[in-house]
Parts: C-alpha cells; structure tokens; sequence
C-alpha cells in the first residue's frame, strides 16, 4: 500500500485522470472529493462489496433452476 500525508486542499492524481483532494479535516473524519471521468465507476468500499455480491448473485443460477435446464422439464404449477 502506498501512503500519502496531505493538508488541506492538496491532492493526489491516479493515472492520467483521477484526482482524490482532501477538502474538509474534522474530528469525525477526513472529506475528500474524487474527480474522474464519468465513464471511471467510483464508489464507496461498502457499497462496491454491495455491488459485488449482487452481481455474484445474479450470474449464480439456483441448482434447481440449473436442474430442471438440465433435464427439460418445467417448474410444476403452485396453486
């Protein structure tokens, strides 16, 4: 990990277009802005993971969906 000591309002730049500026230093916690292209995802860590674990989900068929594919057959009707 590559470690940075900044003051207020300097900056740091990542690649040819991804700036990380510290704006705010308070007791709760340091503010920072990101300035990236709009095609350049930025998120939150715990949010990342979110997305993560959604897409995980998504590209995960239950078995027994992947069973039935398997076999041919349709879900019964639940009435």
């Amino acid at each position: 990990m590559l470690v940075f000591t900044r003051k207020l309002n300097e900056a740091i730049v990542i690649g040819d277009g991804i700036e990380v500026k510290v704006l705010r230093i308070g007791r709760e916690g340091v503010r920072i802005g990101v300035t990236a292209a709009p095609s350049v995802p930025v998120h939150r860590q715990e949010v990342y993971e979110q997305i993560r674990r959604a897409n995980r989900a998504a590209a995960t068929p239950e078995v027994d969906d992947v069973m039935r594919r398997l076999r041919g057959t349709q879900p019964p009707d639940s009435k």
